[in-house]
């Protein structure tokens, strides 16, 4: 009989971990050796850093952008655990040092582990590839729960690169994530993004192409935590045995379009 996998929680407090706990419980081809709480907590199941590093084989990340990426530098300090990374709101530094850690240990990270958001995916760059910026214009439109603490979320900017990707452009060259006040003509290429937070929405994401005489809009809804929750365990199954590098959903799923 094979090993379960030895499986830690970072972030275990938040809407995420407490689904991938609950979840866990339930799988035996996992085996929870504890949660990674706040400012280093531990007992009632939560350990530190440096144990959950020596004791799993593969975290759960579901914190912050910044404890994120100071876990994956001590990750790569050690030459494991693995990493599965959730959480989103990254500083370009963050990005960089995950990036770095990423050149000694496998990690995975995703704005959002659902199956049909990483096909939505696919599909946003298939469009944005098939349709001119001359004639069509982009808007990416999420919605979420009230106590979401980044804007735009990880996925809207995952549909975001999706569409840059589709035309062969860069994001950062191209977005627009605000407007305000006389903002004049939107310029031809831009590719926007419209927030929303309120109340318990667990996740709305739309991407509307904008033409003179019509309208595609490609969406996604998510009803409940459990389908990231089961995309992070699938990750977690892919990653055990990689070689060191950054993956995302789209190289779990098979999906990826990388060059």
């Amino acid at each position: 009989m094979t090993s379960p996998i030895k499986i830690a929680v970072a972030g275990a407090g938040g809407h995420m971990g407490r689904a991938v706990i609950s979840l866990l419980a339930t799988d035996r081809a996992f085996l929870h050796v504890g949660s990674i709480g706040r400012s280093g907590s531990i007992g009632d199941g939560l350990i530190d850093r440096a144990a959950a590093i020596e004791a799993a084989d593969v975290i759960l990340d579901f914190s912050t952008g910044s404890a994120a990426a100071e876990l994956a530098g001590l990750c790569a300090e050690k030459g494991g655990a693995a990493l599965v990374i959730g959480a989103t709101g990254f500083e370009p530094e963050e990005v960089a040092r995950i990036g770095e850690a990423a050149r000694k240990i496998p990690i995975v990270r995703s704005g959002n582990f659902s199956i049909g958001v990483n096909m939505l995916v696919g599909l946003v760059a298939q469009v944005a590839r098939t349709f001119p910026a001359e004639n069509w214009d982009i808007e990416v439109l999420e919605a979420h729960h009230r106590r979401k603490i980044d804007a735009p979320s990880g996925t809207a900017l995952m549909l975001g690169e999706a569409a840059a990707h589709g035309r062969g452009v860069s994001l950062a060259s191209v977005e627009q994530r605000g407007r305000d006040g006389i903002t004049g003509e939107r310029p031809t290429g831009e590719i926007g993004f419209s927030v929303l937070r309120g109340g318990g929405i667990v996740g709305e994401h739309s991407v509307m192409f904008a033409a003179a005489e019509e309208i595609v809009t490609l969406s996604h809804s998510a009803l409940d935590r459990g389908m990231f929750a089961r995309g992070a365990l699938a990750a977690a199954r892919w990653i055990v045995g990689r070689a060191p590098g950054e993956y995302d959903m789209q190289d779990v799923l098979g999906l990826s379009r990388k060059s």
